[in-house]
């Protein structure tokens, strides 16, 4: 068998399972690829660098020529059976196994490789990339090109008495062969051209004029400096646009329960409130009672909507009023556990804005999702820690936020409690909206 049927070697060892292997070019057996001189398929050996039939991508479409006169427009056998090989693969192994075997060019990508296995494996038809062996169709059986036509003889010509296969009117249209496998391989390389607009609108199309409706009145409110009323969606926006907005529903802060967090209930009130922070036996020693409240509820005046847009104005004084910034008295509740978040009802996870942790997987295990992966995509996640702690390593996959408190300079917690807010702030107008007081 010549090189030049290394590739129906392969494919036909392949169906019959028949074992392959390496050898050197001294005809020692070896087990690496890359030491390798030649191919063993059955008992017939093949250089391993031998180009197939199977046509690269770069080669120019029915200019590819033959693997004898143009070698570097097809795959070396090394390269179409290290494919088949690592089929099952992924890709960035595949390709780190490529470069490790010598085959830093001419390999076959990651997006060639299925077709070239199923090819090898006799599911794929391999028109267009695979060049025939002289004398070897690429017809199928039963098609139109496969059935000959009759001669006719001259005396039947003569007098008229064609069958009805030679009958003109019957006759069935033959193509040209050329022209089909032209046609064949233009289609094969089509590429379906998209633009900005059509990567953009994607294959279904939404409708965001509900959504327009229903705060479009309340911005032109605020714009004006009127007091926004909360905003109703027209009847068309159907039951599924209704603002899930309560009129006495407040956001709630889950803290962690561990003796050892910086954050207790004891503390909380001082820090987020006051902007003091204070040590949790300290503060539990001022109070007089060791067991602490298990619902606490933070005042807050967070600035409004309003004195956020005016104060990027031009005039002067924006966002004051007799020298004091607009805002609203925001209510936050704090608890430390399941059992006291249960108190607020079944809904009570829609409300939880923020949980903070030490660290401590054990926290979330009576929580709604007790991975914290998804715990922290579905709240806002606050690391809380001393500025001098090393950085903690488990916590690097989780979703969090480090929030930094100095054990000696109290006059920074202002500027720690300031940059909560603002990122707690940020967080609940992009995922829970519903929870801000307008």
């Amino acid at each position: 068998m010549s090189q030049t049927d290394c590739l129906q070697a392969l494919q036909q060892a392949i169906k019959a399972n028949t074992p392959i292997s390496y050898t050197t070019s001294a005809n020692e057996s070896t087990t690496s690829l890359l030491s390798a001189s030649q191919i063993l398929i059955g008992s017939t050996p093949f250089p391993k660098d031998a180009p197939t039939r199977y046509t690269r991508p770069t080669a120019a479409a029915g200019g590819a020529g033959d693997p004898v006169s143009s070698p570097s427009n097809f795959f070396s056998l090394s390269a179409v059976y290290l494919a088949w090989l690592m089929r099952d693969t992924p890709g960035a192994e595949y390709m780190k196994a490529a470069r490790e075997n010598g085959l830093t060019v001419g390999f076959v990508s990651v997006t060639e490789r299925k077709a070239v296995v199923e090819w090898l494996e006799g599911k794929g038809s391999g028109i267009g990339r695979v060049v025939p062996i002289a004398g070897e169709t690429t017809t199928p059986p039963g098609s139109p090109l496969a059935s000959p036509r009759r001669p006719v003889s001259p005396s039947k010509r003569a007098h008229g008495t064609t069958d009805a296969v030679s009958s003109p009117s019957k006759r069935p249209y033959v193509a040209d062969t050329a022209d089909l496998e032209v046609v064949k391989r233009i289609r094969a390389n089509e590429v379906e051209l998209r633009d900005r607009n059509t990567v953009l609108r994607g294959v279904k199309s939404n409708n965001f004029s509900a959504l327009h409706l229903m705060y479009s009145d309340k911005i032109k409110k605020l714009k004006e400096g009127k007091p926004a009323t909360s905003a109703t969606p027209s009847a068309s926006a159907g039951n599924a646009m209704q603002p899930r907005k309560a009129k006495h529903t407040y956001p709630i802060i889950v803290i962690s329960s561990s003796p050892t967090s910086l954050i207790t209930m004891h503390n909380v009130k001082r820090f987020l409130q006051e902007s003091t922070f204070e040590l949790s036996a300290d503060a539990r020693a001022r109070e007089g009672n060791a067991r602490a409240e298990d619902v606490v509820h933070i005042d807050r005046l967070r600035p409004s909507l309003l004195s956020n847009s005016t104060q990027n104005g031009s005039g002067s004084g924006a966002g004051k009023v007799n020298g004091a910034t607009r805002g609203q008295m925001q209510r936050y509740f704090v608890v430390d556990g399941v059992e006291a978040l249960n108190k607020f009802g079944t809904d009570a996870w829609d409300r939880v804005v923020c949980v903070m942790t030490t660290g401590q997987t054990w926290q979330f295990r009576p929580y709604k999702w007790s991975d914290p992966r998804t715990l922290f995509h579905h709240v806002k996640g606050v690391y809380v820690t001393w500025t001098n702690d090393p950085p903690n390593t488990k916590i690097k996959d989780w979703n969090v936020t480090e929030l930094k408190i100095d054990p000696h300079r109290r006059h920074v917690d202002k500027s720690v409690v300031a940059h909560f807010w603002r990122m707690l702030d940020d967080w609940t107008l992009a995922n829970k909206p519903w929870l801000i007081k307008a």
